[in-house]
Formats: structure tokens, C-alpha cells, sequence
């Protein structure tokens, strides 16, 4: 499989997952690899993706079970989501393609209890947010080489579709304010390899 960094954080999301979730939603859903983890979990997933192209790649892998994975080309942004029905919510490097303020309809359609998992990508504005992207490089540097020799070894691999790529991304600062607002209660984890966590479980009561 070609290098990709958000593969990388696939089983951090995982863990996020709320014991005895029945219902997901990937927003952004790409080729379906995570759509696909949550199925075998035994989860139903809605995945979702604006870009038709991975919409068909990822319908073509079908479900791995028990759970279903159902794929459609949809803007989450842009049509209503049914309220209070997700256990989990994830958007892995789909979020700053869509205003942010789409979390609110994210947080409105989780069960009480439930989580949205944000693996997102936003410039740095603090010392601290720079010191994690200095030391990201030679990481990556050393990641990519890994990655690559196993290619080499078992012969190469095919190149896969990419999904479009936005490089238009909000600042930190922006970031932890709009979440204080919109999502009250969440957090945000800065990590390595250009990414930070953001996640939200929407209150019981």
C-alpha cells in the first residue's frame, strides 16, 4: 500500500470508538479503508465522499462484515443529517474541504454519548504547534524510506487514485476557538506527521 499518513492513526481512531456503537459516519470517506475497520467491528457505516471517483473504489471493496458499509457521494455540508443516530463520527483529512462550522450538524447527528473524531490538518501558531512540526520531518524522512524498501522488496505497487487535496488550512488558534464555541468540552491533540486529534462526546444528557 502506498505511504499515506493518515492510514497511520487508523487504530488511535479506533480506540475512540464507544463501546456498544451500532451506527457510524465517515465523512470523507475516500477509497473506504476506515468505513471498512468499523465493519468488521460489526458497525453500520454511512460513508461518504464528495469526489465520485473514490466513491466508486470504494463501493467496489464491499463490506468485510458483520457490520454493513453503505458508500454514497454526498456533502455532509450541504444536506441534512438525521439527529441523535451516530455512536461515531469520523472525518479523516476531509473537515477543512467544508466550513467548519459543519460540526455542528456532526455533533447534532450523535447519539448522546457518542464521538466525532476529527483527524485534521491546520498551520501552526504557537511555539509548541512548531516544535511538533519541526520534528515531524525526519520521522516522515525515516517513515517513507521504511515503507518504500518493503515495496521494493515484494515488487512495487500499483499507484492508487488520490483523492482531491485541499492545501488551504486554518491556523491552531482558529481552530481551538471555533471548537471551544461549536463543540464544548472537546479537545485537541497535536500530532506528529502535519495532524491533530479533535474529539468530542456529546453529553448524556
Amino acid at each position: 500500500m502506498p505511504f499515506n499518513h493518515n492510514h497511520r492513526y487508523h487504530p488511535l481512531l479506533l480506540r475512540l470508538v464507544p463501546p456498544g456503537t451500532e451506527r457510524a459516519l465517515d465523512v470523507g470517506c475516500g477509497a473506504g479503508g476506515f468505513a471498512r475497520k468499523l465493519a468488521a467491528r460489526g458497525i453500520d457505516v454511512d460513508a461518504v465522499d464528495v469526489a465520485g471517483e473514490m466513491v466508486r473504489l470504494a463501493s467496489g471493496f464491499g463490506s468485510p462484515g458483520p457490520g454493513r458499509v453503505d458508500v454514497r457521494r454526498a456533502d455532509v455540508a450541504d444536506e441534512e443529517l438525521p439527529a441523535n443516530t451516530y455512536g461515531f463520527i469520523s472525518c479523516i483529512a476531509s473537515l477543512h474541504h467544508m466550513p467548519f462550522g459543519t460540526v455542528a450538524k456532526l455533533r447534532d447527528a450523535l447519539r448522546p454519548g457518542g464521538v466525532l473524531a476529527v483527524l485534521g490538518l491546520a498551520r501552526p501558531s504557537t511555539p509548541a504547534d512548531y516544535a511538533v512540526e519541526l520534528a515531524s520531518a525526519p520521522v516522515n524522512v525515516a517513515a517513507r524510506l521504511v515503507v518504500a524498501a518493503g515495496e521494493w522488496l515484494n515488487g512495487g505497487v500499483e499507484p492508487a487514485p488520490q483523492a482531491p487535496v485541499n492545501m488551504t488550512f486554518p491556523t491552531m488558534a482558529r481552530l481551538r476557538r471555533d471548537s471551544r464555541d461549536l463543540l464544548p468540552g472537546s479537545t485537541i491533540r497535536r500530532l506528529p506527521f502535519w495532524r491533530h486529534l479533535l474529539t468530542y462526546r456529546k453529553p448524556l444528557a
